[in-house]
């Protein structure tokens, strides 16, 4: 695929429904998929989850949550970078209202799965807060769907916090093949959101293979980044401007597991900064 096809720009995936639309499909791969939805005052949104399962996370606002007959208040934020957020969990081959009294915009982040689990709440209280890295390279790690804080069968989300200035995503990692004990295959998306007016980032993913994925991308508010494959990192944010983005991964192995494969050239040099 192409770097256009890769770097997904605000509002080019847009449709009636969702600001931003990326499925399997359009992604040219076979299980992540992420939306978001903008609610007005008031508004609301009706979907059906196929054969997917899907976290409603709030990036800014409040909502409540309605599938199978169970109703579930979410509180929400301000905005991403005011804290963790409570999130609900929904199965697949549900329908799924999300309303909103006051208004906001959710990221539903999703993937196509074969087990269906029950619909559930998630605290934000019970959200693993990691401080990860050191120096240039430290970060804020919100681990809401990590494989080892939350339950689901294919998906594995986290949000990731890098101060104005600093490296992320660091040192420069893959999981595009399956290695039993050192790697998990995961299709990857990147989701941005950057603090402050006519802030920016970038995002480097380079080829692990022959023909590989080869991206280097300015990323701006709304905007994604797709990683089917490649070495990934570093996500570097602006001086001034702090870098949110959404983590959305899944991938056709038995076991929902995030194991990883770091850089050679770049393990002894970062040491510390992981």
């Amino acid at each position: 695929m192409t770097t256009s096809e890769l770097h997904l720009s605000n509002g080019s995936t847009a449709n009636a429904q969702y600001v931003l639309d990326i499925d399997p499909k359009r992604a040219g791969w076979t299980h992540s998929s992420l939306r978001i939805v903008e609610l007005p005052s008031g508004g609301s949104h009706l979907f059906t989850t196929g054969d997917s399962e899907w976290i409603v996370l709030p990036l800014q606002g409040g909502c409540t949550v309605r599938t199978e007959g169970t109703e579930f208040q979410i509180l929400g934020r301000e905005s991403v970078f005011a804290g963790v957020s409570d999130f609900v969990y929904v199965p697949r081959d549900a329908q799924v209202q999300i309303a909103s009294g006051a208004g906001g915009r959710f990221a539903l982040a999703g993937a196509k799965c074969e087990r269906r689990l029950p619909a559930r709440y998630g605290p934000a209280p019970e959200v693993p807060v990691e401080d990860r890295g050191s120096g240039t390279a430290a970060r804020q790690v919100r681990n809401f769907a990590s494989a080892d804080a939350f339950d689901c069968d294919k998906l594995i989300a986290v949000e990731v916090v890098t101060p104005g200035g600093n490296w992320s995503s660091y040192p420069s990692h893959k999981h595009d093949e399956y290695r039993p004990g050192e790697e998990s295959e995961l299709e990857e998306i990147y989701y941005f959101e950057i603090d402050g007016p006519n802030g920016f980032g970038y995002q480097r993913v380079f080829p692990s293979r022959e023909g590989g994925t080869d991206v280097l991308a300015e990323v701006r508010s709304g905007d994604a980044v797709l990683v089917p494959d490649g070495w990934h990192g570093p996500s570097i944010a602006q001086p001034g401007h702090d870098m949110y983005y959404l983590n959305v991964m899944a991938g056709p192995g038995e076991t929902r597991e995030w194991r990883i494969c770091f850089h050679p050239a770049h393990v002894e040099s970062a040491e510390g900064y992981r």
